[in-house]
């Protein structure tokens, strides 16, 4: 595998050289088909570089410019966006939910849960499988507010006591969305755009592939007798050709915007992280105050992962030095990951073209303990 170089800012030692290595061998382990990864600090970028394909019948490289769908990543965004109406006095995170959001008739007489509640997935809602909340790349999102409306018609009654264990649920963060577009008066997407991605710098992220953009081809590696398979999984009509191990996935969006709808590049994900590395702040404009940006990477919440207000770690990581914090992003074709050291100023993200978990922990570890 051949890195694709950065060209901004890198480090003066011989990490950047070393994490092509480490990389590359990753990627030939796991039969990654291609990885964008970025290596920042507080100020901005060590190393930006693309490994492998982002396409593999064109051959096309994959670089810090690819743009891959980020599924769950935007959880992290949209938290950002909550503790940001907090801090302007527009949304209280102790009300409860249904001061700003309907959750409809199956939520009956349970009890309702408090806004600060959707941050660390202690809400009590389930977490209704959302391999089919998608839709073809030429079709229009549905409405924010219907789409939401139907999933609480069928899964809105609480599955898990509320204020106690974490209990992960994308429609936790959709509803949260929801909030976020009521508390600001106008549509999550807009709200994000102004609030996060804009102050952020981010250029190339937002709800959709900017035009020209290189995206990255979605990928499912799957064995020659279980092709048929993927139609349990994944819509039929976006199944597209195969090479070799791989199936491609033809082009799509998550219906949902706040729960994983965002799209960009590797590159503006790792400025994403750097404003969270330096409490909230980008060149001078403080995007969230410092101690919501604080409050958001407190691991305070246990259950099957840690949570904060937005930001988990694994929970057999526990006590693990440097502490660090992180969000997971995976569905059809992708699995993304993020993550922070607080500690030692240093953050990763990897966005890579493959349904198939790999061992990012592994792999942030090795990067983490180069001398940056």
């Amino acid at each position: 595998m051949t890195a694709t170089p950065d060209v901004e800012r890198r480090s003066e030692t011989d990490a950047s050289p070393r994490t092509d290595h480490l990389v590359g061998a990753f990627l030939r382990r796991h039969r990654i088909p291609g990885l964008s990864l970025a290596v920042v600090d507080a100020e901005g970028p060590l190393h930006l570089a693309g490994y492998g394909s982002r396409d593999l019948r064109a051959r096309e490289p994959a670089t810090p410019s690819t743009s891959y769908l980020w599924f769950s990543l935007t959880k992290i965004a949209t938290a950002t966006a909550a503790l940001g109406l907090v801090d302007a006095g527009r949304l209280d995170l102790a009300a409860p939910v249904t001061e700003y959001v309907d959750l409809g008739a199956r939520h009956g007489r349970h009890a309702v849960p408090e806004v600060g509640h959707l941050l660390n997935h202690t809400a009590g809602f389930g977490n209704p499988l959302p391999t089919r909340w998608v839709r073809d790349a030429d079709t229009p999102a549905e409405d924010a507010e219907a789409f939401l409306a139907r999933l609480l018609a069928r899964h809105g009654r609480p599955r898990h006591a509320i204020g106690e264990r974490a209990h992960y649920s994308n429609l936790g963060y959709l509803v949260l969305g929801e909030v976020v577009a009521r508390a600001a008066g106008r549509p999550f997407t807009e709200h994000l755009a102004d609030s996060v991605l804009g102050p952020t710098g981010m250029a190339h992220t937002g709800f959709a592939h900017p035009a020209g953009a290189a995206r990255a081809t979605p990928y499912v590696r799957v064995p020659w007798p279980a092709g048929p398979a993927l139609g349990l999984l994944f819509p039929r009509r976006l199944i597209g050709p195969r090479t070799g191990a791989h199936v491609a996935l033809h082009p799509f969006y998550v219906e949902g915007a706040s729960y994983g709808g965002l799209v960009g590049t590797v590159a503006d994900a790792g400025r994403f992280a750097s404003m969270h590395l330096a409490d909230g702040l980008v060149e001078g404009r403080q995007v969230i105050s410092a101690g919501a940006a604080r409050r958001m990477r407190e691991i305070t919440t246990e259950g099957a992962r840690d949570f904060g207000q937005g930001w988990f770690r694994a929970a057999d990581h526990r006590g693990l030095e440097p502490a660090y914090a992180e969000h997971l992003g995976a569905g059809g074709g992708f699995f993304n990951a993020m993550r922070i050291y607080p500690d030692v100023g240093l953050g990763i993200v990897a966005m890579a073209n493959t349904t198939s978990a790999y061992p990012h922990h592994e792999l942030f570890e090795e990067i983490a303990r180069l001398r940056w």
